[in-house]
């Protein structure tokens, strides 16, 4: 009787957490850049002395879907949008982390950053724009600066673009990639850039939607077999009990 209850015990757990990330993922649809992410269930038997006949749900893999999403215009002078594979490079509190989404801005002490107000890093560290200069961002990811006086136009940095191997990569808590071994991935010559674009989303609300509603049925399911097994279990208790 036990072993119904708690398979479906963990069973209902673990589909709460990835109803939660298909939530996640539905609430970033429209978030530069943003990855979906996957969970993938499957049974892990009890290891015991006694007979192996317990087995647990668990989530046995927490991945993310790597395919870009479609490039869209904005005009925007510091929005860069990745062509393909790669990633920008930025500087967080625990190091060097890597994102797709290029809505850059300008601090005010003219530091190249995210929205967030991080860092954004180039060949040599972060990048600082002079003021009062139009800016130009080429596909290699050159940032040029023309001087609003006399036109005359000077390389102020270029953003450092990374390629690791996506396998090799995990999402942190605060939405950033990072290698594995927590080193800096090497600068890549062949990712590119388009200036004056965002990368959407690459969340396919269609189908979050339809997992949701599986997960939804699924966890249904799974509290009706704990209330199964309680009143199986009561029963069970009714006639064992001498009289």
């Amino acid at each position: 009787m036990d072993r119904v209850i708690y398979t479906a015990m963990t069973g209902a757990k673990s589909t709460l957490g990835q109803q939660a990330a298909v939530a996640h993922n539905i609430a970033n649809v429209d978030s530069a850049g943003f990855r979906t992410e996957v969970h993938k269930m499957r049974a892990v038997e009890v290891q015991t002395q006694a007979l192996h006949t317990r087995a647990f749900v668990v989530d046995a893999s927490v991945a993310s879907d790597f395919t870009p999403g479609p490039l869209k215009f904005t005009g925007g002078e510091f929005d860069v949008a990745l062509r393909g594979k790669g990633w920008l490079a930025v500087q967080t509190p625990g190091g060097e982390a890597y994102t797709r989404d290029g809505a850059l801005e300008i601090s005010e002490n003219g530091v190249l950053q995210t929205r967030a107000g991080l860092p954004v890093l180039g060949d040599g560290g972060p990048i600082t724009i002079p003021p009062d200069s139009e800016i130009v961002i080429g596909n290699d990811g050159t940032i040029s600066a023309i001087q609003a006086q006399d036109g005359i136009v000077n390389e102020v940095g270029r953003l450092k673009l990374v390629n690791p191997p996506e396998a090799e990569l995990a999402r942190g808590d605060d939405g950033f990639f990072r290698l594995q071994d927590g080193q800096p991935a090497p600068a890549d010559e062949t990712v590119t850039v388009a200036g004056g674009y965002l990368e959407s989303s690459n969340v396919n609300v269609a189908e979050q939607m339809v997992q949701m509603i599986s997960l939804a049925r699924q966890f249904e399911m799974q509290m009706r077999m704990i209330t199964n097994a309680e009143q199986n279990d009561r029963a069970a208790a009714q006639v064992l009990t001498p009289r």
